[in-house]
């Protein structure tokens, strides 16, 4: 069992009872293989060595957090966290940048494109896991009230905020995807 975050929600609490999941993104198989063993015990690790596989991954099954290289062929880390951020269905995902570089105005560009975190390597395995749980439980708690609010708290029925809001996931989806959208409202009268 994982230690309690001191606050009423813990990692162990995800809706669907699963263990939290992660991607790590490294284009260095031992890079990879590290953070493997540093979380495997504790979460569901999925990897991928470039950019289109990971954003791939996201897409077939979004991760919690992801653990982003900087310096990857074809596409860099930091188009792959644009592309993500720029999506509805992907945007909330913590990204955590690891990488070699130590220049300032890369740190600040990886933030500035919607990065949680910028991580040197070699890392601290204790610093590395401390942030992850940390972004995590933030994660939990931002999608717990997201829930609670995009539910009628008497009827447990989606409300009309809910409806907004996936409705504009939507549209950007059918836009995005050249895809027509339907819709049809109905009014049940009580």
């Amino acid at each position: 069992m994982h230690e309690s975050t001191g606050s009423a929600l813990s990692l162990d609490l995800l809706p669907d009872q699963r263990r939290p999941r992660l991607l790590v993104v490294d284009d260095q198989p031992t890079n990879i293989e590290l953070l493997y063993r540093l979380f495997a015990d504790e979460y569901q690790v999925f990897m991928a060595t470039n950019g289109p596989q990971a954003l791939a991954k996201v897409e077939a099954e979004p991760p919690d957090l992801i653990l982003l290289d900087w310096v990857m062929p074809d596409m860099n880390g930091l188009a792959v966290c644009e592309a993500l951020k720029s999506n509805p269905d992907t945007r909330d995902i913590p990204v955590l940048f690891v990488t070699a570089s130590h220049a300032p105005e890369e740190e600040t560009r990886a933030l500035e494109v919607g990065g949680a975190a910028f991580i040197t390597k070699p890392i601290n395995p204790a610093a590395v896991k401390a942030r992850v749980k940390t972004h995590l439980t933030l994660k939990l708690q931002t999608d717990l009230l997201k829930r609670m609010a995009f539910l009628d708290g008497l009827t447990g029925i989606f409300n009309r905020r809910y409806f907004d809001d996936r409705l504009s996931t939507e549209m950007a989806r059918a836009a995005r995807d050249g895809r027509q959208l339907g819709l049809v409202l109905i009014d049940v009268p009580c």
